[in-house]
């Protein structure tokens, strides 16, 4: 009898030794890589709206970018280039020089060579409110990149209230908590929050780009017009 006990038990830790699992041998499944896209397109139906406020702020940018550095670009010299014009009595080349130059600066210039005559009052006035229309002109548009920069962060993050909102409504309905549904559905929902974030800060600094520039050019327009008005204000003009 002992030795029958004694065989069924090598017989079992036999078999228990030959089933035993390798840690070696346990199969994890494959870590899935990230893709960029692919995070995008699980923001959901917000990302849609985030796409149309970043495509519209980029096109904003390129097209006041392009102009406002060519009304700079046009602005070289123009004043010295009048005021030697003034000074040798050839007012209507003058006025043709600041015409054809095509910029800011020049239409301002002309606006106050066509009233030399008139009382120095009237031809501030004329160039004050030329320099208000011109630089009105440069700003068009501007103010919808700091729209953009306030609404593209409140909109991500109205995308992720959403889906959160979303994931407990569905652990609702299966009266049950699962950590792993949960945190999907968490980090994919945060994707909005963070597009959002990113095209407001990119269009926050694109609007003060801008700015920077149009106020770069509003100091030249005053400073020349300033030095214009002294100009004819000098005895003998």
């Amino acid at each position: 009898m002992n030795t029958l006990l004694l065989t069924a038990i090598d017989t079992l830790n036999q078999v228990l030794d030959s089933n035993q699992i390798n840690p070696n041998q346990i199969s994890t499944p494959p870590a899935q890589d990230i893709h960029f896209i692919d995070l995008l397109l699980k923001g959901g139906w917000v990302m849609i709206p985030l796409a149309l406020l970043a495509f519209l702020g980029l096109v904003i940018f390129i097209e006041r970018y392009l102009t406002i550095r060519k009304a700079s670009k046009d602005e070289s010299n123009l004043m010295f280039q009048t005021k030697q014009l003034i000074h040798e009595g050839r007012l209507d080349s003058a006025i043709a020089l600041c015409r054809n130059n095509k910029s800011p600066l020049g239409r301002m210039l002309e606006k106050g060579l066509k009233r030399i005559g008139r009382p120095i009052k009237d031809i501030e006035g004329a160039i004050e409110n030329t320099g208000k229309l011109e630089v009105s002109k440069l700003e068009k548009n501007i103010g919808i990149l700091g729209i953009i920069a306030g609404i593209a962060p409140m909109l991500g993050f109205v995308g992720t209230i959403i889906g959160v909102i979303t994931i407990f409504h569905d652990v609702s309905l299966k009266g049950e908590i699962e950590i792993g549904t949960i945190s999907g559905g968490l980090y994919t929902k945060m994707i909005t929050s963070a597009t959002g974030l990113i095209i407001g800060i990119v269009a926050y600094v694109l609007y003060h780009i801008l700015n920077m520039m149009v106020e770069k050019i509003i100091l030249k327009m005053e400073t020349d017009a300033i030095e214009f008005i002294d100009l004819l204000e000098e005895p003998g003009k």
